[in-house]
């Protein structure tokens, strides 16, 4: 259970993920051992799932690929298989025409061609729509 120190925590993470367990224990008004306790425990139970880091101008070839899922194969069976794919940054299931979206990255039109070439072999995926990311405004 997530309590109002740890969505506090989780918001200075959001911040900086590289911010120190010393400061973020003197924001939210606990010791350095409390705040990396609490950490662990958010990563533990899967509320954390990764740190990372996010480029302001993303080398290479951004896209985004919308996915049509054939009604007689649960969503979650094609996301999963999806989210396995080299260059899949972020997953969505979602409503609409399509169910589900996801954000790749490569170096180059060919790495993202493969990867929806991937998708396609997918059991249960019906269709794919794909837009490039000319310009990413911050």
């Amino acid at each position: 259970m997530v309590d109002e120190v740890d969505e506090k925590i989780l918001s200075l993470l959001e911040e900086n993920s590289r911010m120190t367990y010393v400061e973020m224990a003197s924001r939210v008004g606990l010791s350095e051992a409390a705040v990396r306790n609490r950490v662990q425990s958010l990563v533990n139970s899967g509320v954390i799932k990764r740190f990372t880091i996010e480029r302001s101008q993303h080398p290479g070839v951004r896209a985004l690929t919308m996915i049509s899922v054939n009604p007689a194969t649960p969503t979650i069976e094609v996301s999963r298989r999806v989210s396995q794919l080299e260059g899949v940054e972020h997953l969505y299931e979602v409503t609409g025409e399509y169910d589900v979206v996801l954000v790749s990255s490569g170096p180059s039109i060919d790495h993202i061609n493969r990867v929806i070439e991937d998708i396609r072999k997918i059991p249960g995926v019906e269709k794919t729509n794909t837009v490039i990311v000319l310009r990413t405004i911050e």
